[in-house]
């Protein structure tokens, strides 16, 4: 197929246009950065600078794609004013979802995140009712960030009520790759009483791409949300034992767990409607001390 991904120069967005290739798609890469006048890498993904917050620019990149992948976002909520957030993510899938089904593209492909039940970033820290999390917990969120992405996933089910486009929406877990493990996951691995909000899950962000690729090849009709991570959590705790360790009873456990050092996150739907299966555990890149094993590289490193 014909599939713009937006974001293209990101760390998702960037996993994302290999993968699709490789898949044997004919991919065009957009995003915010400038072009070069070089001559272009073999191989390389056709690229277009466009601000995806302006309609016009949005109908420009999207026009001739069979799928879309979204990918394009601010990142996280601490780091721009909130009305900058909310603004850029929101308008930005409107835009290209628009665009989308009025050029009438047959799958959108929207990357939306584990924040939307909201017990990321919010002002009045709260704790998951209950975990492993899956795509029925209660969403409640309170920051630019997460409200915008459950936005976006309303423009879904918008979008499918006027069009005949079918839409996935995929919530990944925190993203790592070759580049980042040690620095973000390293601590987790050495200090078994370091917290993290997404009670110790991730993705790796090859994982994630494999899964984006099945997302846009898929024939799943209307709007389907999937949860995205690894099956197990960062340092391999013995999941059930350190929620009770850290959280007592505030946090229901929902067993039988798929294994006993099971990710924070389900990924049980997307295992059974993608036919997701992940290859990859920060065990590929740290040693049990948290350090990147020696010779690891790939996109990022």
């Amino acid at each position: 197929m014909r599939v713009l991904v937006t974001g293209a120069r990101g760390k998702v967005g960037r996993a994302t246009v290999a993968a699709l290739q490789e898949a044997g798609h004919d991919v065009r890469a957009t995003d915010l950065a400038p072009p070069v006048y070089e001559r272009p890498v073999e191989g390389e993904a056709d690229y277009f600078q466009a601000d995806l917050t302006d309609a016009g620019d949005a109908f420009a990149v999207v026009r001739g794609a069979e799928a879309v992948v979204h990918a394009a976002a601010i990142p996280e909520p601490t780091r721009n004013p909130p009305h900058v957030v909310f603004q850029n993510n929101l308008m930005s899938t409107f835009n290209v979802l628009e665009a989308a089904v009025r050029f009438g593209a047959a799958r959108f492909v929207n990357i939306s995140s584990e924040t939307v039940p909201g017990f990321f970033f919010p002002e009045r820290p709260f704790l998951p009712d209950y975990a492993p999390v899956d795509e029925e917990h209660p969403i409640r969120p309170q920051d630019p960030y997460a409200t915008a992405k459950y936005f976006g996933e309303l423009l879904m089910d918008g979008a499918i009520r006027r069009s005949d486009i079918r839409c996935i929406s995929i919530r990944p877990s925190w993203v790592q790759h070759e580049g980042n493990y040690e620095r973000n996951l390293g601590p987790l691995v050495r200090d078994p009483s370091e917290l993290s909000e997404g009670l110790w899950s991730y993705i790796d962000v090859y994982d994630l791409a494999d899964a984006i690729v099945l997302a846009t090849a898929s024939d799943l009709p209307g709007h389907e949300v999937f949860y995205i991570a690894s099956p197990d959590n960062a340092g391999g705790r013995p999941f059930e034992a350190a929620v009770r360790e850290h959280y007592g009873d505030e946090i229901e456990i929902r067993t039988p767990l798929p294994r006993e050092d099971a990710s924070g996150i389900s990924i049980e739907k997307a295992r059974r409607m993608l036919g997701y299966d992940p290859k990859r555990s920060w065990r590929d890149y740290l040693d049990e001390e948290g350090r990147l094993k020696p010779g690891v590289k790939g996109l990022f490193g």
